[in-house]
């Protein structure tokens, strides 16, 4: 009975890691769209004094909520993937993938402090927050998720990529669809609104796939 304990939990951690996938992706999408439609940016950016409005804090408050569940589960997301992948992983690439994970976690956390430090400076009776708080709070947000997290995000799915094609443990579409998420979250999510979604839709088409081959064997 003992002999045969490994091999169960070596067929269970692929599903696992789709859960954990799929879970991380639903939070992450709705905390990206909350903190979107909370503390917008750009031209129609509400100002320091709109943000006063009970509907827009709920949101933010309903992101910051979200956030460290999404970080839980992006860790465990992380692990059951090299597990997936096996010993036979390249340790360079694996590397990068770890810590670019980490990385990623890291900036999230902060991304999610900043934007409580935002809706900190709100006092309890609503009154508008000072402008130069206001704005260095929304910047460190936005640039903490859009500049730095999303470009470790893209690195991440780069490195898990490459290694599902040199591995054969992704599909060739698949491969190529990451490729193509890196290069969004590496040059575009920064400049174009909405486009860091991309990394949750991701992460869960590649959750679907694990669950996919995983059922069978389970």
């Amino acid at each position: 009975m003992r002999e045969r304990r490994p091999g169960r939990q070596a067929l269970g951690t692929p599903r696992a890691a789709g859960l954990a996938g799929v879970v991380f992706a639903l939070l992450l999408a709705a905390t990206m769209v909350l903190l979107r439609l909370g503390i917008p940016e750009g031209a129609n950016a509400v100002t320091a004094r709109g943000f006063t409005d009970i509907g827009r804090r709920d949101a933010v408050r309903a992101a910051l909520s979200l956030v460290p569940f999404a970080g839980v589960f992006f860790l465990w997301f992380i692990g059951a993937l090299r597990a997936h992948i096996g010993a036979v992983e390249d340790k360079f690439l694996a590397t990068v993938l770890l810590g670019s994970g980490l990385v990623f976690t890291a900036m999230l956390f902060g991304a999610g402090a900043a934007a409580s430090a935002v809706l900190a400076v709100a006092h309890p009776r609503r009154a508008a927050p000072a402008l130069a708080s206001w704005d260095f709070g929304r910047h460190l947000a936005y640039l903490l998720m859009t500049e730095y997290a999303m470009r470790m995000a893209g690195v991440f799915v780069c490195s898990m990529s490459v290694i599902g094609r040199r591995l054969g443990v992704l599909p060739h579409p698949l491969s190529v669809l990451g490729f193509l998420t890196a290069l969004t979250l590496l040059f575009v999510s920064s400049s174009v609104p909405w486009a860091e979604l991309v990394f949750p839709a991701w992460s869960l088409v590649l959750s679907g796939y694990i669950l996919t081959v995983s059922g069978p064997a389970r």
